[in-house]
């Protein structure tokens, strides 16, 4: 159920259109979460990292707020051959221009 939901996102971010319903009172734009933008970027520059691997899971971990910076937190799964593993990515950037600070990645095996 939860890697149903973790494509779905995937698929929001790599800007593929999904219907939606002439019933919902629910526009594409609010569709697409806020985070989208930087869920996008996490995945390219781990594709990028990790250019021989494939990203085979995907879970936005939330947003922290400093001073003048926000950092968003996702967690992907890798396969890179026979070997599986996650990697954190953090990416900070500038709260009120949403100019980018840095890219963390962190590997891990779980």
């Amino acid at each position: 159920m939860l890697r149903k939901i973790y494509f779905t996102l995937g698929i929001l971010i790599a800007g593929v259109s999904v219907p939606i319903s002439l019933s919902t009172n629910v526009n594409a734009q609010e569709a697409v979460p806020a985070y989208a933008k930087w869920g996008n970027l996490a995945v390219k520059e781990t594709q990028s990292k990790y250019p021989n691997a494939s990203i085979i899971d995907y879970l936005y971990e939330g947003r922290e707020t400093k001073e003048n910076s926000t950092i968003e937190r996702f967690k992907l799964w890798i396969k890179d051959g026979s070997k599986e593993f996650g990697v954190f990515v953090s990416i900070e950037y500038t709260t009120s221009t949403g100019e980018l600070i840095k890219i963390e990645f962190q590997e891990t095996p779980q």
